[in-house]
This record gives structure tokens, sequence and C-alpha cells, in this order.
């Protein structure tokens, strides 16, 4: 028994030692499929205008679409997620963005609202698979560097859902343009290639899913009691309320906002939203290995409450502040999603899928419906009343002082691996 024991730990050496390297060439290729996917998700939106003149759409219906493709997005990722925790699919993301795929071409044809509907349904599944399965292969190839993978995974699909409207204006355009999204079927015919290539480093890798109790896990993330844990989940749940519906605010509403008080043209305005989901794409990336390097607990403090004086001055500032502000907006809020992604898998290890799903499914749920509320508010309001309201949403970030501190002890440990 022993000699056998002794045989063994050689392997699982090894296995722990290849688990905490970081592997640039697949968070590459998940980053590049995460764009891809995300660019072509934000074509749905780009669409409107198309679906509602040829089909004689009315509001209510446009919102179905959304609803429809928000509901399959959010609400099956948590159970996939949970589902691939159990039974890991190395082949699932290639298998998700078959649904992508079959989704465009769908809608890309579609000449009757029922398809659309369907069409823009698939995508959501396709999403619903992608997400939680490909930030679980950034878990399993970040080694001991979970925020920057993280972080670059996100980069790819912020870039995505910024360049998706130009890439859309450009070719979405014109007699025939719904037809014109079949152009894009390149798009997620190059993610299916990549990702069943990188399904084959899953399938031979998937002793890194296993929990890895670090020095610090044992001395901090290990003592917390269920009911702890359940309220930091909670809290994080506030956290991410606070994020998207703010996030939602700009994204959805920022270029009326812009035509109302700046009189500029929609053009324009379109040119000042880029600027945003470019530094929204840039702060996504920084977040990941600033928590790294000094605490994912102190990113979330800082992105979400950190970012409340920038909000609260928007809503009063000129033209060129108002763009100045956007850009330290974007840059700091968007810093804390892979920090509260990370920070959340660590507090439950082993449910990196769940835990994925979850939060990406509530990032896509809390988009949709911040969208919804925030125009029936606009409605009954006006656009900047929304904006002052939403100004105060990042005080909620004073909830981050209820947080464990789960790397009270990572740098001292960092420090002594370093030397």
């Amino acid at each position: 028994m022993r000699t056998e024991a002794s045989a063994l730990a050689p392997e699982q050496t090894n296995e722990r030692k290849a688990a905490e390297q970081t592997v640039l060439s697949v968070l590459l290729a998940i980053s590049f499929s995460h764009l891809l996917n995300d660019t072509i998700q934000s074509l749905i939106p780009a669409i409107y205008p198309v679906v509602k003149e040829s089909m004689h759409l009315n509001f209510t219906q446009i919102g179905l679409i959304t609803l429809a493709f928000q509901m399959t997005a959010s609400l099956l990722q948590p159970v996939v997620g949970h589902y691939a925790d159990r039974r890991p699919q190395p082949y699932a993301l290639a298998g998700g963005m078959c649904f992508t795929l079959g989704g465009l071409v769908l809608l890309s044809t579609a000449g009757n609202y029922p398809l659309l509907l369907i069409s823009v349904a698939f995508v959501g599944v396709g999403s619903s698979v992608f997400h939680p399965e490909a930030s679980r292969l950034a878990y399993m190839a970040a080694g001991n560097r979970h925020g920057f993978a993280q972080a670059l995974f996100q980069l790819g699909g912020n870039t995505g859902s910024s360049l998706g409207p130009l890439l859309a204006a450009m070719i979405v355009v014109g007699p025939h343009a719904q037809g014109r999204l079949l152009w894009f079927s390149v798009a997620a015919v190059a993610a299916i290639v990549v990702l069943w290539n990188v399904g084959h480093w899953y399938r031979q890798n998937t002793f890194r899913l296993k929990p890895r109790r670090r020095p610090e896990a044992r001395a901090g993330q290990g003592t917390l009691s269920a009911r702890r844990v359940g309220w930091s989940l909670t809290i994080l749940v506030a956290l991410m309320f606070s994020k998207f519906f703010y996030l939602t605010s700009m994204s959805s509403y920022y270029t009326f906002y812009l035509i109302s008080k700046f009189d500029l043209s929609v053009r324009s305005a379109q040119l000042y939203l880029f600027v945003f989901l470019i530094s929204v794409a840039a702060g996504t990336f920084i977040g990941g290995p600033v928590g790294d390097r000094f605490g994912r607990k102190y990113v979330i403090w800082g992105s979400i409450l950190g970012v409340a004086p920038f909000t609260l001055l928007l809503p009063h500032a000129s033209l060129f502040w108002t763009a100045a502000l956007s850009v330290v907006i974007g840059l700091v809020l968007s810093s804390a999603f892979s920090a509260i992604l990370v920070y959340a898998q660590e507090l439950m290890p082993g449910k990196v899928g769940l835990i994925a799903g979850l939060f990406f499914g509530l990032a896509f749920g809390m988009g949709g419906l911040g969208s919804a509320v925030l125009g029936r508010l606009a409605d009954l309001t006006s656009i900047g009343f929304v904006f002052k309201v939403c100004a105060f949403l990042p005080l909620l970030g004073l909830l981050t002082g209820f947080l464990p501190n789960l790397e009270a002890n990572r740098a001292p440990v960092q420090r002594e691996k370093e030397s």
C-alpha cells in the first residue's frame, strides 16, 4: 500500500504543478471566441429598426424580442453550469455555438414575428451554454491568476459588444439589410472551429477542476459557515444589481441623454457611446490583475463605491466633462465583474460552472430588467431624471464592507513564493 501511494504521489504533484500554471494560449482562444459570440449577440438590437419597419412592429413587440433572448440567455445559464459541474462536457462550447449559428441564420431569413422570436431564443440558448462553460475553461487555464484569466475572457466579450453596433452600421444597412446578417455566420463558424480545438485541451485537463486549497484558503475561507457564504453571495448579488443597472442606463439610454441634453446628432451620440463601451472593455481587463495582486474585495470596494463621485457629477456636467466622466465611470465600474465572479467562485470551490452560470445569468437578466424599468421611468419622467436616480446606485458599494476578506493572507503567501 505504501509503495502504491508513493507511486501516485509524483503524479499528483505533477498535476498540482500543472494546475498552477497559466495557459495563455487557451485564455486567448476563449477570449477571441467571446469577442465573436458577443459581436453576434449585439446584432439583435441593431436590427430592431429594420424589423420594426418591415414587420410593422410596435415597441411592446420589440421589447418581447429582447425578453425572448434574455430569458433563454439568463435562466438557462445556472442550469447549464450546475450540470457541467457534475459532468464536464469538453465539446459543449462548440455545440452551444452551433445553436448561435442556427439562430443567426434563422434571424437573417425570418419573415414573420414568431420566427423572429424563435431565432433570438436560439441565440440565447447558445449564450447560455457559452458563458458558464467558457468561464469554467478560463478558471481551468488560469493557474493561480484567476482574476487575470477572467478579465482577459471578459475583455473579448466587451470588445465584441462595442464592435457589434459599428459593424452592423456598416453591413446591416440598405435594402435586404436583414439578409446581410448572414455575413456574420462566418464569425460563428470561426468560433466553432476554435472552440472544438479548445475542447481537446479541456478533455485532457479536467484534473484542473479539482478544488485546490491554498494556504490562505485554509486560514480564511475554509472557516466560513454556510450562513456566512450565503450572506456573502446575497451581498454580491446586490452589488451586481448596482453595477448592471447603472451600466444598462448608459448602454441603453446614454445616446438619448446626449441627444436630449446637448442636442447632438444620432451619429455623434453613438460615437460617444462607443467611447464609453471601449472604456468598459479596458476597465474589465484592468480589474482582474489588480484583484490578483491586491485582493478582490478591495477591487470590488474601489470599483463600485469608488465610482459614486463620478456618477453623481455626470448629470450636472457639460458635454466635455460628460464625455470625460463617462470614460472614468466605464474604466472604474467595469473592473468589478471579474473580481465579483472569482470572489464568488472562491466562496464555493468546486462550483465553478454553477457560479459562472448564476452570475452571467444575473448580468443578462438584470440588464434586460434594468432596460425595461428605466425605459418606463423615462416615459413617466424624463431621461435626465433617470440619470439622476441611477447616479446613486454605486452607493450600494458600501455593502462590500460586510464581505469577509478571503485574501487576508494572500499577499504574504505570494511574497514568500516570489522570494
